[in-house]
This record gives structure tokens, sequence and C-alpha cells, in this order.
């Protein structure tokens, strides 16, 4: 953050301007006065290090420099909203992706809203939390449909009627030893069962999860193109944000351990 800002004083249109007149003027007392060159270039290169220092320390040019960084700032969460819905349309399905391009519309417009429309301070916050937010629901989306789409290729009902077929074939056996070995094959199956059902019932409670972040990211476009903004706004968006982050988090995490059968 420093070094930018101390590049963009170097390259201020002001400073660079100063930095070209000085030298002009060094040139000329060069050419005009013996030896000149020996301390009108470096007293030109000087002037210009005095101008950058005057930029650094000048509140209006922090100002703008900061104006232009929150600028940047949603434009690259933009285009990260952008990289990730390309990856995100590979693995929806027409119901999820529907939902993902009315998202996509919706922050649009809350872009061009914030770049039409008069800012503040808390506008700029709550678009800002708004796109970490759409960048949240991505993600979330992305895994979610991985892990829905793996689930569903595993079929439950032929783990348990293998666990009945052990239940019954351990009716029959007389070695303890073999017996044992069942029961270790049974109770592994009903764990396998339980951890599916359990994930299943989870994916389902996500699936609600980014309905409702469908539905912020929707309330707070039409809230930010109205200029409704509120403190309270930006209070549930980081929450909703934290929320989605730790839940992708888990997917993530599930992803990486897949349940093999």
């Amino acid at each position: 953050m420093k070094s930018r800002l101390f590049l963009s004083a170097a390259f201020r249109l002001r400073n660079i301007a100063i930095l070209l007149a000085a030298l002009c003027i060094a040139a000329i007392l060069a050419d005009n006065i013996p030896a000149a060159d020996v301390f009108a270039y470096p007293a030109a290169v000087g002037v210009y290090i005095i101008s950058v220092f005057q930029s650094l320390a000048s509140r209006k040019f922090h100002e703008k420099f900061n104006q232009r960084q929150k600028i940047r700032n949603i434009q690259n969460l933009n285009y990260t909203c952008l990289r990730l819905s390309y990856e995100a349309k590979r693995h929806t399905n027409p119901r999820y992706a529907q939902k993902l391009r009315k998202v996509l519309e919706d922050k649009d417009d809350i872009v061009n809203s914030f770049f039409r429309g008069e800012r503040s301070f808390l506008k700029e916050k709550i678009v800002e939390q708004t796109l970490n937010l759409v960048v949240s629901y991505i993600k979330l989306l992305t895994n979610f449909c991985i892990r829905n789409r793996e689930l569903s290729e595993i079929d439950i009902g032929e783990i348990t009627n293998r666990i009945n077929q052990n239940l019954r074939k351990l009716n029959f056996v007389n070695d303890p030893i073999a017996a044992e070995d069942l029961k270790k094959v049974i109770e592994m199956d009903e764990k396998l069962v339980k951890r599916l059902k359990e994930e299943k019932q989870e994916l389902e409670r996500i699936g609600t999860k980014l309905d409702y972040m469908e539905s912020t990211v929707n309330m707070f476009k039409h809230q930010i193109i109205s200029s409704i903004e509120s403190e309270e706004m930006l209070k549930t968006l980081e929450t909703v944000v934290n929320e989605a982050s730790a839940l992708d988090s888990v997917l993530e995490e599930r992803r990486k351990s897949r349940i093999r059968i």
C-alpha cells in the first residue's frame, strides 16, 4: 500500500510536469553557463523530489489516492465475481445456473449504480461488502453443486442392501473371527450411511442459505439503487459473508476428503 502511494506521487501529473520544467531550465543553464550542468541537473532532480514529498504530505492527495483505491478494489471484486462465475457454470445444473445468472445480473446493477450515482463512505462500504457477498455466494454455490453431484452418484440403497445381506450372513457364521470381521464391515457401512444422510441434510441447509444469500443480494441492490444505506445493512452483510465463508470452508474440506465406497 505504501509503495503504491509513493509510486502514485512519483508519477503524479503535476510532479512529472515539474520535473520536465526543471530539466528544461537545467538544460538551458547548461547551454549558456560553463559547467552549470554539474549543479543544474541535480537541482532539477531535487526540485522533483521535494514536489513528490509535498504530494505525500498533502491531505488532498491522500484523499484522492484513497478514493482511487476504493474504486480499484470494487473493480477487482467485480472482476473476481466474473472469474469465479466461469468456473461455477461448469458445475451448476440448469436450475442453479439460472439462480447464478440472476445474482450476477443484480451484481451488475449494483456496480453500475455505484459508478453512476453519488458516492459516500457508507455506500462504498456497502457496495464493497455486497460484492464480497456475491464472491462468497459463487464459491459456496460451486462447492455445493460439486458435492451435491458427488453424493447423488452414491447409491445409499446399495449400501443398505449390503448391510442387510451381511446381517443375514452373520446369523449363519460359526467362526468367531469371521463373525467379528463381518461385524466390523457392517459397522463401517452403517457409519457411512449415517454420514451420507447427515451430509445430505447439511446440503439441504446450505441450499436454503444460498436462497437467503440470493434474496439478500437482490434486496440490497434495490436499497443501493434507491440510496437507502445504513450501518445496519453493513452489519447484516458482514454477518452473511462470514457465515457463507465458514460453510464454504466445510464443503471445501469435505470435497477434498471425498467419501469412497
